[in-house]
């Protein structure tokens, strides 16, 4: 992980507010960062740090905007995990309500366990995470050798 982070920013609808609000409340250590979020989330962040940057400095090149959840956005944010194209997670779900992509939504948090990624679902963790004195160095995550498993007689 490079100093300048890689951070995907996911929320369910009904956790988009907590999500913006989060924020905006750190705008000003996201902008140092790249973020990729997924659907009307990227659109949602992008105007609440809009709020928070000069007009006459405009928003930099932060913010990639991928595909919504449903429709393959939590498949895309995987692939770029697995590809080492995401330094950590802020997915804050909604636990209350059931999901039509549910399986989407469990298929990411397990490739972002298995590449050691972290991970907030909630903003307490988020406000750890981002806090961190790791946060604003380089750091390398141990990952683990998976290579018995791939190569183990199946049959």
């Amino acid at each position: 992980m490079e100093k300048i982070k890689r951070i995907a920013l996911v929320a369910h609808d009904n956790r988009k507010k907590d999500l913006i609000e989060w924020a905006e409340w750190n705008a000003p250590v996201l902008l140092q960062h790249r973020l990729i979020c997924t659907g009307t989330t990227g659109k949602l962040v992008e105007e609440a740090l809009l709020k928070k940057t000069p007009p006459e400095e405009g928003l930099p090149s932060v913010i990639t905007k991928l595909k919504s959840g449903p429709l393959g956005g939590d498949q895309q944010l995987g692939s770029m995990i697995s590809e080492g194209k995401i330094d950590i997670l802020i997915f804050l779900w909604d636990p209350m309500e059931p999901q039509p992509h549910d399986v989407d939504v469990k298929a990411l948090l397990r490739i972002a366990v298995l590449y050691n990624i972290p991970v907030a679902n909630n903003r307490s963790t988020a406000d750890f995470l981002i806090s961190s004195r790791l946060f604003n160095d380089t750091y390398m995550p141990v990952l683990k050798d998976y290579s018995g498993y791939i190569t183990r007689n199946t049959f």
